[in-house]
């Protein structure tokens, strides 16, 4: 008689089938497709060599003479240096302070002093936290070697498969370390400026990544059952499609809540803890579904990535939340259904087994089929899962609900999200959440765990005596009370420190990479004259591109650091356009976005290494791409923030 457990073992028959290798046509088209419609589309509208690029009109004129007598007036003004110094450093977040009095200048010229003080401590931001220019002080051998350096690492970090198995962490931190080591050898020769290494490396990542790696270690190494084994099983289901769906819905969601850099880390491991629950042969599709939906959802909240709070803190003009979020609702939304369709289509066969195509697939979802496979599968599941809830029965092991310790749990998370929602320092309030997680595992295992238990056993399952130890005299020796081991040898072990190590070794690449001026070179000579109306159509289909090809090369933190520095009063439609185009920029390369390289770290770090640059590529450039100027369009024909600084006088 067949068991409830045999269904699981009789199901998978179909599943044992070798899946033939895609041609190269089935793996690389949709992108080399993709590639070309885009470059058909620029070429229809400014013309193969830009010469339908429009002349500027009278609006713009007008706005980049304002522009140049508002730098100038600034330059001219006379300020307290005592003052400033008092005052300490500006930062992006005391602009915010400044901001706030211009609401409460009722005088014509109280708001005026207001907004030239603003202005004036701005531009003391830009030039202290975005990039300097310092390209002319290199030699043409200076500025090329470094490029030839960063390029050669670019590719070790994308295809570290490639050359000799030390990894990305490793490769990162070899290749700022040999950037440190060649900028001083230029820099003693004459060949470049000094490389102020300590300010490329941007903290607030660095610390926002421990704090939440320190957050999820606790949330699910602190209690068997608790709060992460309920988010896992939130997200189980049978049927492969569905455990997709879910899983791009809560990517999406959670990373416009939160951010994206914490829903990849925290849900990383969950997704291939499922993969290997269910016996997947290829993870990839439900990897796919978590990154590339976490960069599309955290573009809808200003708090969603770090390249959106560096744009709210540097713009010109205020953006609220909630402009910030009408403009950008619809192209996320249309990106989102893209993702999600070509995601069913590319990986149709592993999403719909037993599937004869795409007609089937749609009855599947929308008409409630069922292939033979998909009930196969589905009837191991339920019977697994009744299997198990009647050993537990037998054993005489009660559900378990919410403990004391997942309530809690819950609680922590809970202000953790109130606090974010409210503006505090994200990294701040990471770094507590983890510290007080810490304090709580380590309270409840002094005091409520069970101790271990170190009885030992003979051959026959006898415990055997404690061992008597004597001294010198033959006086018996006390046994010392057993210390617990502490949270430094345990859970504080398993912070991923090494993907620390990955991120300063690209800020060490990319900021020496920055300071040849190349891709600021690179964004002026390829915008041309487009450069002064980077976001009127057409030229905003050309800039767009433009950004997410340096975002995937110089990452996108620096990438918005370059535009504020190059355009300082740039309108608030001009950075949703950047916002929107820099994050779906993530989606086209591994090497696009943080929330990315979090993914594969963490997956590999769990032993499943499929999320890999090669295979991450001919799905993530159509993606990319499709969903880039869809959400272009769309944000071109219906956004709600102006076109123009209403604070430089352009409106």
């Amino acid at each position: 008689m067949m068991s409830p457990l045999d269904v699981e073992a009789a199901a998978p028959e179909t599943t044992k089938k070798i899946q033939p290798k895609p041609s190269f046509a089935r793996k690389w088209g949709p992108a080399m497709i993709a590639i070309a419609v885009v470059v058909a589309i620029n070429a229809a509208l400014l013309g193969p060599t830009g010469s339908k690029i429009p002349a500027l009109s009278e609006r713009h004129e007008a706005a980049r003479e304002l522009r140049e007598a508002r730098t100038q007036a600034i330059l001219d003004m006379d300020y307290d240096p005592e003052a400033d110094l008092k005052r300490g450093r500006d930062t992006a977040s005391t602009l915010r302070d400044v901001r706030r009095s211009l609401s409460t200048a009722d005088a014509d010229t109280s708001k005026s002093d207001a907004v030239m003080e603003y202005t004036r401590r701005r531009h003391r931001v830009l030039g202290d936290y975005t990039h300097v220019d310092v390209s002319d002080q290199f030699t043409a051998f200076g500025k090329w070697s470094v490029t030839v350096i960063y390029f050669a690492y670019w590719v070790f970090l994308m295809f570290p498969n490639w050359f000799l198995p030390i990894g990305r962490p490793g490769i990162a931190l070899g290749g700022g370390l040999t950037m440190v080591v060649w900028r001083y050898i230029l820099f003693v020769s004459g060949q470049g400026p000094v490389f102020d290494a300590e300010r490329v490396i941007i903290m607030e990542p660095l610390f926002l990544l421990f704090g939440l790696m320190l957050t999820t270690i606790y949330l699910e190494k602190m209690e068997r059952g608790g709060l992460f084994d309920k988010l896992r099983d939130s997200l189980d289901d049978p049927i492969s499609w569905k455990r997709s769906a879910k899983i791009m819905a809560m990517s999406t969601i959670g990373s416009a809540a939160v951010m994206n850099d914490s829903v990849v880390l925290i849900f990383s491991g969950v997704v291939v803890d499922l993969c290997v629950r269910h016996k997947v042969a290829n993870s990839l599709p439900y990897l796919l579904s978590l990154a590339t939906t976490a960069n599309i959802g955290s573009g809808l909240t200003m708090t969603g990535n770090p390249q959106n709070i560096l744009i709210v803190s540097l713009a010109y003009d205020d953006i609220g939340w909630a402009e910030f979020a009408s403009n950008v609702i619809l192209p996320v939304i249309a990106a989102s259904i893209i993702n999600t369709a070509m995601m069913f289509i590319y990986y149709g066969s592993e999403l719909f087994p037993g599937s004869s195509g795409v007609v089937e697939n749609f009855g599947i979802m929308f008409a409630g089929k069922k292939t033979p496979e998909m009930l196969a599968k589905e009837n191991a599941y339920y019977a697994r899962q009744a299997a198990v809830k009647e050993a537990a029965a037998e054993e005489g092991e009660e559900p378990t609900g919410w403990s004391i310790w997942s309530k809690l749990q819950v609680l922590v998370v809970l202000v953790f999200l109130v606090f974010f929602a409210l503006g505090f320092d994200v990294c701040v309030v990471s770094i507590c959440a983890g510290a007080i997680l810490m304090v709580m595992a380590a309270y409840k295992r002094q005091h409520y765990d069970p101790r271990p238990d170190n009885t030992e056993y003979d051959a026959e399952g006898n415990p055997l005596p404690i061992k008597k130890t004597y001294d010198m005299d033959g006086n018996e020796i006390e046994p010392e009370e057993e210390e617990l081991v502490t949270e430094s040898e345990t859970t504080l072990t398993e912070v991923d420190y090494g993907l620390l190590m990955l991120f300063i070794g690209q800020f060490l690449l990319i900021g020496s990479f920055d300071d040849t001026g190349i891709p600021q070179a690179f964004f002026s000579v390829t915008m041309g004259g487009c450069a002064d109306q980077m976001t009127s159509v057409p030229c905003v289909y050309w800039f767009v591109m433009i950004v997410t090809i340096l975002s995937n090369i110089a990452s996108n933190v620096p990438v918005v650091q370059m535009l504020a520095a190059t355009f300082p009063y740039a309108t608030p439609y001009d950075w949703m356009q950047v916002s929107f185009s820099a994050t779906i920029a993530g989606n086209l390369t591994m090497l696009g976005s943080a929330a990315n390289m979090i993914v594969a770290f963490q997956a590999a770090k769990v032993g499943d290494r499929t999320f890999t640059s090669e295979r991450h590529a001919p799905f993530g450039i159509p993606s990319c791409l499709a969903c880039l100027y869809a959400g272009t369009f769309l944000l071109t024909m219906v956004h709600f923030s102006p076109e123009c600084s209403e604070r430089l006088g352009e409106c």
